[in-house]
């Protein structure tokens, strides 16, 4: 494609790029989370304990007087996380359907956003602390999960724009 997309393309392709970028870091997790626990896999006891895409699920849940267990903390997870993704994949597209960029700065710059966004956000629902309290290490790995999400869909963003 020699032209920029139009916006309802670079919608299209921002949700389909999010979709990739979700999975790469989803396969990303997955690898660095065995590596760092030896293969196993840890069932959370408590929703404090529940990965955040968890908790977020369990509150707009208890926001709509839907009722939820600790057993569908694994559904709820996938839920949010994927749709989290593939929302911020198609924030992502409008943007880059409205400016030239480069791919590579611009996907690292976009998961350092939606990182930050995170703590931002999270910090005050009481499902992260603030970052601060996290040694340098933990912030890190999480740092990296989201720079390969940006750069996922940043890559997969640029392949559906040339298709």
């Amino acid at each position: 494609m020699n032209e920029r997309p139009s916006p309802l393309e670079a919608l299209a392709f921002g949700a389909l790029a999010g979709l990739a970028g979700a999975a790469l870091m989803t396969g990303f997790q997955e690898l660095v989370g065995r590596l760092r626990s030896g293969g196993e896999e840890k069932k959370p006891r408590r929703w404090r304990d529940a990965p955040a895409p968890a908790q977020i699920g369990k509150k707009i849940a208890d926001a709509v007087d839907q009722k939820v267990t600790l057993e569908d903390a694994p559904k709820l997870t996938n839920v949010v996380h994927w749709s989290y993704g593939t929302s911020w994949g198609v924030a992502y597209g409008l943007v880059e359907g409205t400016f030239a960029s480069r791919p590579l700065s611009h996907g690292l710059g976009f998961g350092g956003f939606v990182w930050a966004f995170s703590y931002a956000t999270l910090t005050p629902l009481g499902i992260y602390e603030p970052p601060w309290k996290y040694p340098p290490k933990e912030l890190a790995i999480d740092l990296s999960h989201h720079l390969v999400y940006g750069l996922g869909v940043a890559g997969a963003y640029r392949l559906l724009e040339r298709i």
